[in-house]
């Protein structure tokens, strides 16, 4: 029989406790396998865990992750294009705010419909569709909630 735990953050189930930070890292590894997937979606998982993993960042840094995923998802826009944009606004040199979260960030629990624990299962057949879908469900999460 399994042991089923579930996260704090993002409230997937743990199948046989493997937690969402092995599973974010299995799919790091798919795309060091695949530079091309890498290339396609490297910016939405890291996004997406994120997200779906707010303790990571402050809430400017939570702010500006969400903005960033409906810039690519809903606008299309490339990380080049976001890159350039930005490069100057989020240097470190410049901006007053940290990403990373220094504690705990506390804010009501999502109820995310896909969480990494539903798309690292598996194989990397199909990641790159995988974690695209994970992304617009976030990012339509992110529209209800406004």
């Amino acid at each position: 029989m399994s042991e089923q735990v579930t996260c704090p953050e993002c409230g997937a189930r743990w199948q046989d406790s493997i937690t969402c930070r092995e599973h974010f890292e299995r799919m790091l590894a798919w795309e060091f396998e695949d530079p091309a997937g890498a290339e396609r979606v490297h910016h939405l998982t890291v996004l997406c865990y994120g997200i779906q993993h707010p303790s990571l960042y402050s809430l400017h840094g939570l702010a500006e992750a969400k903005a960033l995923l409906v810039a690519f998802v809903e606008r299309g826009e490339s990380p080049a294009s976001v890159r350039r944009r930005n490069r100057q606004r989020l240097d470190s040199g410049r901006r007053t705010w940290k990403i990373a979260g220094t504690a705990a960030l506390s804010q009501r629990p999502v109820r995310w419909p896909v969480t990494v624990a539903a798309v690292a299962p598996g194989d990397p057949t199909g990641y790159c569709a995988r974690v695209e879908a994970w992304a617009r469900s976030i990012c339509q999460m992110l529209g209800e909630q406004d």
